[in-house]
């Protein structure tokens, strides 16, 4: 995929880092750790901080994965079908993440009795997910209520299996290659920061894509992984430098992005299939060739996990240091 895809109408680097420190999903993003901190002393085997609970299955040697995921109600209300899409398709992505494969979807779906086109959309979305991706939906908690005003809830849990050895969001390591892997044969959905390979691929390219991650951890080609989410690339590089406790330099002229894509929009956007890994650099060669066969997805060292605890971004020979502003 040739970086010459992009032109360049763009800010400098100085005021590219300066609109990301202040963009709210990658903020958000970055402070994370206040978001689940309450609940600490319930973690499990696998530390809190990746969106995927593991747990270790004694019968097989290996682990069950559960990944559940609430969905923004203005998202629900602007665009129900792809709502529905996205609630299957999101905690199949954090299945992967963690180097399994899911095998069951259930709902949770709370509307009013007047509700009822959006929620036959909203159905719609999941079923179609589910077809896709191969995976079932067994069931779940829809309730139909008749209090008229109240906003359409929707989330959706996934169960999975993955084997002895686990991708997290904890195990990079400094000088480990920081490696991006993104389907780009997408387009953006509608106005939304959402690059969308998803819909338009045929399904069996879907449930192949889904397939790399768990050989990446079978193979051991793989330190740790993130799936790029809200606040995008580096909304999540934020988040994964955190668990691991390392920082990271991401090269802007490595990296792809669409056509006519500001570095702003790409750098925040959730791709349907994105994922940010830690590979030790004497693997790189055969993560790349593990992928080859998929020709639309780009995978390359875009940078390095640094021992130094900061974001560091380059582009055209300079650098800057990409800082948040603290949480009241």
């Amino acid at each position: 995929m040739s970086l010459a895809d992009v032109s360049d109408p763009e800010p400098n680097l100085k005021e590219l880092i300066e609109a990301l420190s202040r963009h709210p999903s990658v903020v958000e993003k970055a402070h994370i750790q206040t978001a689940y901190s309450p609940a600490a002393d319930v973690s499990g085997p696998v530390l809190l901080g990746d969106d995927c609970a593991a747990i270790p299955d004694e019968a097989t040697g290996g682990h069950l994965l559960f990944a559940a995921e609430g969905i923004i109600s203005r998202f629900v209300e602007d665009d129900p079908w792809f709502a529905g899409y996205s609630a299957v398709m999101v905690n199949l992505s954090d299945v992967a993440a963690m180097g399994g494969t899911s095998i069951a979807i259930t709902d949770i779906l709370w509307c009013s009795e007047s509700d009822h086109e959006k929620v036959d959309l909203i159905w719609d979305g999941m079923r179609a997910a589910s077809s896709a991706y191969g995976v079932p939906i067994v069931g779940g908690h829809t309730t139909r209520h008749s209090q008229p005003g109240d906003r359409v809830t929707l989330a959706a849990a996934v169960l999975g299996r993955a084997g002895p050895r686990l991708l997290t969001s904890f195990d990079a390591e400094v000088d480990d290659c920081l490696v991006i892997a993104v389907d780009t044969a997408g387009a953006y959905r509608k106005d939304k920061p959402f690059w969308n390979a998803s819909t338009t691929s045929e399904p069996e390219k879907l449930r192949r894509l889904m397939g790399l991650l768990p050989k990446l951890a079978e193979r051991g080609l793989c330190r740790a992984a993130k799936d790029i989410s809200n606040g995008g690339i580096v909304g999540t590089l934020a988040m994964f430098t955190e668990s691991s406790k390392v920082g990271a330099l991401l090269d802007l002229d490595t990296l792809y992005r669409p056509r006519d894509t500001a570095w702003l929009k790409w750098l925040t956007s959730f791709p349907s299939f994105g994922y940010l890994l830690a590979i030790p650099a004497k693997h790189l060669t055969e993560v790349r060739a593990l992928f080859a066969p998929e020709p639309s997805v780009f995978v390359e060292s875009v940078g390095r996990f640094i021992e130094e605890r900061s974001m560091i971004i380059a582009q055209g020979g300079e650098l800057e240091n990409l800082q948040f502003p603290q949480m009241p």
